[in-house]
Order: C-alpha cells, then sequence, then structure tokens
C-alpha cells in the first residue's frame, strides 16, 4: 500500500509486546523513515494510538483487514 523503510510483523504477540517491539525498531531508525506494523492484538489499537500522540511520531494511517491490525507511522525528524 505505501512504501516503507521497515515491516514489522508483530501478530500472535499480546501486550505489551507489539508495542514494546515498535518502539525498539523505531529507535534504530533515522528521522523521517516510515514503519509498518502488523498485529493481531486488538489492545494495539489504543496502545499504538497513545504511542503515536505522546511520543511526537506520525501515526499515517492504521486499520485492520481479516483481523490483523496494520500501523503506518514515521518517525519525527
Amino acid at each position: 500500500m505505501k512504501e516503507v523503510d521497515i515491516e514489522l510483523d508483530v501478530k500472535g504477540l499480546n501486550c505489551p509486546m507489539p508495542l514494546l517491539k515498535a518502539k525498539k525498531a523505531i529507535n534504530e531508525m533515522a528521522g523521517g523513515e516510515k514503519i509498518k506494523v502488523l498485529a493481531t492484538d486488538p489492545g494495539s489499537v489504543r496502545d499504538f494510538e497513545l504511542f503515536a500522540k505522546q511520543s511526537g511520531h506520525h501515526l499515517l494511517d492504521s486499520g485492520s483487514i481479516d483481523g490483523v491490525y496494520y500501523y503506518y507511522l514515521q518517525k519525527k525528524y
């Protein structure tokens, strides 16, 4: 769908692991780079929305397809 620098598959992991693994990946990225995260934990919806607000990273898009949640984030500069 969108071009990303990293795709992170955390399907099957439960809270808080999807967000923790995404944070680790984002910390290793350069400012402006984009990551796509795939998760199956319904709690990740709230986690990623709050994380983006609190961290200053941009949640570009999110949604779900067939029980898989996706998040596109851009690391702040």
